[in-house]
């Protein structure tokens, strides 16, 4: 079923990792995508621009407009939404996934580094998604998927790296908040976040090869993701998911084909109940 066939999604940092498997999974529908990223020229360290994505996203099938974004600039911002409903028609989905990561305690942050937490973490998702909001109230099943984690205090009361934590709670609470503000426009605000960690470039450059045998492919994410943006925008809003409850409550049994290195690693903890997939509330 080609469910997104024509609808018109725009990506944040969708060059690589997550954004791009949530792209190239939507692409495969037909979907007309806009990859809006800072990676306009190639990186030793971590491959992928948006024009090597913009390839892959129409290989896959979609259509594609790469787009250079920074996220702390508002112009940038607004020009991206500009271009992607010039090129489109319109604008049906938007994914908040850009972010900065800093693991490491509060005493290794400096001003300058808090301020970039805060900066794309914070203030760019809050920006793209209030200049989206015009175009979303005109779609047929509006989604706005924050790729932020379920919020709990105990996380906080345990957390090694406070300043990164609270930057992504705030894509959390805007989850909260911006379902609450928009639910009369009928446009959903949910949230995705994977249950272990996701192999990536950026995740190789941070954990090292080590961590490989500790994760998933970034593939699960994309198919969750596709169940989300599926759901009736006006009965599904305001949630938090993790990617294998998603998958699960969606008839998935078998997780091997998305673990990194093919060991049960990620196995072990698919055991937890699901209490925040799909199932109505």
């Amino acid at each position: 079923m080609r469910f997104f066939a024509k609808k018109t999604v725009l990506v944040t940092g969708g060059s690589r990792g997550i954004g791009l498997a949530i792209a190239l999974r939507l692409a495969r529908d037909g979907a007309n995508i806009a990859i809006a990223a800072k990676t306009s020229e190639p990186n030793a360290k971590l491959p992928g621009t948006i024009y090597t994505a913009a390839a892959e996203v129409e290989a896959a099938g979609g259509n594609a407009l790469p787009i250079r974004m920074d996220l702390r600039n508002e112009d940038d911002i607004a020009a991206a939404v500009a271009q992607t409903v010039e090129r489109f028609g319109g604008l049906d989905i938007l994914i908040n996934n850009a972010g900065a990561m800093w693991r490491e305690p509060t005493l290794e942050t400096t001003a300058k580094r808090f301020d970039l937490l805060n900066a794309i973490n914070v203030r760019g998702p809050f920006l793209i998604t209030q200049k989206s909001i015009p175009h979303l109230r005109r779609a047929s099943n509006p989604h706005v998927l924050m790729i932020a984690p379920v919020p709990e205090l105990r996380h906080i009361s345990q957390t090694e790296f406070p300043a990164y934590l609270i930057s992504k709670y705030s894509m959390s609470l805007f989850t909260l908040a911006f379902a609450n503000e928009f639910r009369a426009d009928g446009i959903a605000f949910n949230a995705l976040w994977p249950r272990t960690a996701i192999w990536t470039s950026a995740g190789v450059a941070i954990r090292g090869k080590e961590g490989r045998r500790h994760a998933r492919k970034a593939s699960v994410m994309g198919d969750a993701a596709w169940h989300i943006l599926a759901q009736d925008s006006r009965s599904f809003t305001g949630r938090f998911t993790l990617d294998d409850d998603v998958l699960r409550d969606a008839g998935v049994t078998d997780f091997s084909p998305y673990m990194e290195d093919g060991s049960d690693a990620a196995r072990l903890r698919l055991s937890l109940p699901v209490t925040h997939g799909l199932s109505r509330e």
